[in-house]
């Protein structure tokens, strides 16, 4: 993975924090049983209801794009089957992930606290509003695809934080995406990498 960071991003390598990170979750946990034999490969899985879980080098990528440190919190919009949000709960002090579709919510939750994150706050409902209750935020990543920059998601972004996410571009790709926002709340963004992932699903 660490020379395919430097060949596709351009990044000079993924930190040791966060090869550490994708050592310790055991991937086996967040996929459905009929994936588990593929559990550890480094390509994409189904996970029900036409959502996959995001292959390993991808993870690692959007998580080290956070620029995130131990006393970070964390949003998350997608919490698919855990497996990012398992990652990113190695890292930082809390996170906060919410999931859309009801089914694969609950089986997160579930999988989460079997493996035993409590700093991992999860939560049913459409995450384009984001957790204002919970905003600031340091970092946030979605992962689904955006057609354009959810405003609330910006809103709830701490000056000097990024939000990580692919977005939509014209001729149809998709591009891994950083946005950043300054002291004085100017936004920039930084495409990184064409990617493909599901859509990002509204209520």
């Amino acid at each position: 993975m660490v020379h395919q960071t430097r060949r596709e991003t351009g990044c000079e390598a993924l930190s040791e924090r966060v090869l550490a990170a994708l050592r310790r979750v055991e991937r086996h946990r967040f996929v459905p049983s009929a994936q588990i034999a593929q559990a550890y490969d480094n390509h994409p899985l189904p996970i029900g209801a036409g959502q996959t879980i995001s292959q390993p080098f991808i993870v690692a990528l959007m998580t080290e794009l956070m620029a995130h440190n131990a006393d970070s919190k964390v949003l998350e919009v997608g919490t698919g089957s855990g497996y990012q949000t398992a990652v990113l709960a190695e890292l930082v002090a809390a996170v906060y992930t919410i999931e859309i579709v009801e089914p694969l919510g609950l089986e997160a939750a579930r999988a989460l606290a079997a493996a035993g994150y409590p700093n991992v706050h999860t939560r049913l409902g459409d995450g384009h509003a984001g957790w204002p209750q919970e905003a600031p935020f340091d970092a946030i990543i979605v992962t689904a695809a955006a057609s354009e920059l959810p405003q609330p998601l910006i809103e709830q972004l701490k000056p000097g934080g990024r939000l990580v996410l692919p977005l939509d571009a014209p001729d149809g790709t998709q591009s891994l995406s950083v946005v950043e926002k300054s002291a004085a709340g100017a936004i920039t963004v930084r495409p990184v990498l064409r990617v493909r992932f599901v859509p990002f699903t509204r209520h």
